[in-house]
């Protein structure tokens, strides 16, 4: 019995079924408390830890683990210069753990782009077990996640000569996101047209991480991206990210224009900001809304994209063989809450469909009237 374990629903787990882990970290009491977290979960197994990337290189040939950690700051070559490297010569499942700083929040922005699944903020005080709970659930899930090496950022779509304003009530686009979020995220906003209608977007991610996604987004991009903030009134060419700054982001409507506004977290949201908050807040206006549900684990925002749908949204989610962690879009599928499903590069160009859509069904009714 002593190969065997407890998984958390009372099964047995066999030794050689968990997910094994390599720790690569400089600071010895960092990979000696890592272990010790990772260690409570028995569905995760360390079987290997690392000073530094030369000898990280060869601890991973020996040990052929499912999932790495990986720190920014090391001696010699970084944690961002080994992970490209890693994504280049043997691609695998990677989580960063980093400081909020914020020359490490950019590198982390870096490095979810060059293909790592995940990013976990290094604790300055020792979590408690809810806390430590949540990072052997992410680790475990980028041990069981799909590694997707991307292109980069390609080629733009021409902006839209689509009529927005005037009398016309203007689409907004909402966009909900989690682990494996920044790439997809990425693709589909190059797919849309510069000009096209605001986009308001909620990925799960630290606070200080999304400043700068959003500034690498305003950097790659022709749209105005950017960080919400209350009371602000959205124009074509905008994107803006929800804060996390404990409250939810939410949408409301008022004289033919889309205005954000903060809520305070409840108890009820497992995250904040909520997918799910987001797209209940926006439900009312749900023939004017189209909305996408991207990677992620969990269900958040499948709830909020069934209300949508069932207003009139139209709705599209990331299909099964592009995801990371099939989780809020299958979710979301299976409750009947998505039109159509499709890879992120594909998704811009099906919104701008959708805007085009959304026009002629104005000048339609216009006609009639």
């Amino acid at each position: 019995m002593q190969d065997q374990e407890l998984d958390f629903g009372g099964r047995m787990l066999h030794r050689s079924k968990r997910k094994r882990v390599v720790i690569v970290d400089d600071s010895r009491s960092i990979r000696r408390w890592l272990r010790g977290v990772f260690e409570e979960d028995p569905r995760l197994i360390v079987v290997g830890e690392a000073s530094c990337a030369l000898t990280a290189r060869q601890v991973i040939r020996d040990t052929d683990p499912n999932v790495v950690t990986l720190d920014i700051d090391m001696p010699g070559m970084n944690g961002l210069e080994f992970l490209v490297k890693l994504m280049t010569l043997r691609p695998m499942p990677v989580v960063m753990i980093s400081a909020t700083t914020h020359q490490n929040s950019e590198a982390t922005i870096t490095a979810l782009t060059a293909g790592a699944i995940d990013c976990i903020v290094k604790p300055t005080i020792v979590p408690g077990p809810k806390g430590r709970r949540d990072m052997c659930r992410r680790v475990f899930s980028a041990a069981c996640s799909k590694v997707i090496t991307p292109p980069g950022i390609t080629g733009r779509l021409p902006a839209s000569s689509l009529p927005i304003g005037g009398d016309h009530q203007m689409p907004l686009v909402l966009i909900g996101a989690s682990t494996g979020g920044v790439n997809a995220i990425e693709h589909v906003l190059a797919g849309l047209d510069a000009d096209g209608p605001p986009v308001v977007i909620v990925q799960h991610m630290p606070g200080a991480f999304l400043v700068s996604f959003s500034q690498l987004l305003n950097r790659n991009l022709a749209q105005n991206v950017g960080i919400a903030r209350a009371g602000e009134v959205l124009h074509p060419g905008q994107v803006r990210l929800a804060p996390a700054q404990g409250r939810h982001t939410e949408i409301l409507c008022k004289d033919r224009q889309w205005i954000c506004r903060f809520s305070k977290q409840d108890d009820l949201s497992r995250h904040c900001p909520s997918v799910d908050v987001l797209f209940k807040s926006a439900a009312q206006y749900g023939r004017d809304i189209i909305a996408v549900i991207l990677t992620g684990l969990g269900r958040d925002g499948a709830e909020g994209l069934l209300q949508l749908h069932a207003g009139g949204a139209r709705t599209i989610g990331q299909d099964r063989q592009s995801c990371v962690i099939y989780g809020m879009p299958r979710a979301a599928f299976e409750l009947g809450a998505v039109d159509l499903q499709l890879p992120p590069e594909k998704i811009g160009g099906a919104v701008n469909r959708a805007i085009a859509a959304h026009a002629e069904a104005q000048r339609i009714g216009e006609r009639q009237e």
